[in-house]
């Protein structure tokens, strides 16, 4: 193992551990694939956690009080400076935007999407001012920036001015020991788990719940397909926090998570679950509009999930030609829900097709590979 220089700053991870999170993890345990350590600081919630996933690092625990999203990034601008001394490392990696200014020269920044410019509307207008004033000075002011798509790379350029110098694309990986096509045993104690008929079908969504994903048009989709068919139209199960968009959580708080409803918010579910949630799906739908990279279209394609999304932004660089297109808007969500959900030979065969193709393609997109672009980064 080739100890690195290297400090990451892996306080930014949320409590509910998705998206960054899964980030951070998967970096690390990629730069342990590649057999590099460096030193990580994290919060002590979640240090058992994050070490348990990457062992190959010096972890360092952060003070209690970071738990409190103000205290941890007051801690950034006036502790960690000083622990990035303490360590000897002479280069740090701020996974999540924001970064202490005094340390910006040594400071490697990643930038997770642009939608805080392309799609204000998609968040709060504090986000919106908050997010758009880190961007702008990281693209300003840090060592080096990372986006992991060339759509975000290519929004930035266009649209949060100029940088001092390139951001480098490097793609997220998907962990094949957590997404993997489950086995029948796997998607039978789903269904138990979460009192689902043996012979219920549903089409899964996966995601915070906020504008840009576009949950009211895919409800609206399924009730249209409900109104002609019912009994051919599987349950919707929606698995997620409730963000911001108002009508998509009145509408799934409304339904809660009454088995046997054609409708069903299911929260969270625990990681280990995921791949039965996919990979057992009829169908898999992400229609999100503004997306940094997609790693739900790819968790979902490495669970062998029949995905339907949108072309916006960075999806198709994820999924390629192993996933269906359709535009956001709820008539042709329905369109092309009726027609993934066909009965039949060829309409059986076809989808297993589709689902070889996700899978192949999902197994391309590595963490060793995501690590190995990062550490050109840090260099």
């Amino acid at each position: 193992m080739r100890p690195l220089p290297v400090l990451v700053d892996a306080t930014s991870i949320p409590p509910n551990r998705g998206g960054v999170a899964r980030y951070i993890s998967g970096l690390l345990a990629g730069l342990g694939e590649v057999e590099v350590s460096v030193d990580v600081v994290v919060k002590p919630g979640d240090l058992d956690w994050l070490r348990t996933l990457a062992p190959a690092h010096r972890y360092h625990a952060a003070p209690a009080w970071t738990a409190r999203r103000p205290a941890r990034l007051l801690w950034e601008q006036l502790g960690l400076p000083g622990l990035l001394r303490r360590v000897g490392a002479t280069r740090l990696h701020s996974p999540h935007y924001t970064f202490p200014v005094s340390r910006a020269s040594r400071t490697v920044v990643t930038l997770h999407d642009a939608t805080f410019f392309s799609d204000p509307a998609a968040h709060s207008r504090l986000k919106v001012a908050f997010f758009r004033a880190w961007t702008r000075l990281a693209r300003r002011r840090a060592a080096g920036t990372v986006a992991p798509s060339a759509a975000t790379v290519a929004e930035l350029d266009r649209l949060a001015g100029r940088a001092a110098r390139p951001t480098v694309v490097a793609h997220l990986g998907v962990d094949q020991a957590v997404f993997h096509v489950p086995d029948a045993d796997e998607v039978a104690a789903f269904r138990a788990a979460h009192r689902i008929a043996p012979d219920e079908e549903w089409i899964a969504f996966l995601g915070t719940v906020e504008p840009r994903k576009r949950v009211p048009a895919l409800i609206d989709a399924h009730r249209a397909l409900r109104a002609v068919d019912p009994t051919a139209t599987p349950t919707l199960l929606v698995a997620g926090g409730l963000g911001w968009d108002t009508a998509a959580a009145q509408e799934l708080e409304a339904a809660g998570d009454r088995p046997g409803e054609p409708l069903r918010h299911l929260g969270y579910l625990p990681i280990d679950e995921l791949r039965a949630f996919l990979g057992g799906a009829r169908v898999v739908v992400y229609p999100s509009t503004a997306e940094g990279f997609g790693l739900p279209v790819l968790e979902a394609m490495a669970s062998g999930g029949d995905v339907l999304t949108t072309r916006r932004l960075a999806i198709p660089e994820v999924g390629g030609d192993a996933v269906t297109y359709t535009e956001p808007e709820a008539d042709a969500i329905r369109a092309s829900l009726a027609t993934l959900l066909a009965s039949g030979p060829d309409a059986a065969a076809a989808r297993a097709e589709r689902r070889d193709r996700a899978t192949a393609r999902a197994a391309r997109f590595t963490w060793a590979a995501c690590a190995r672009t990062h550490l050109g980064v840090y260099a």
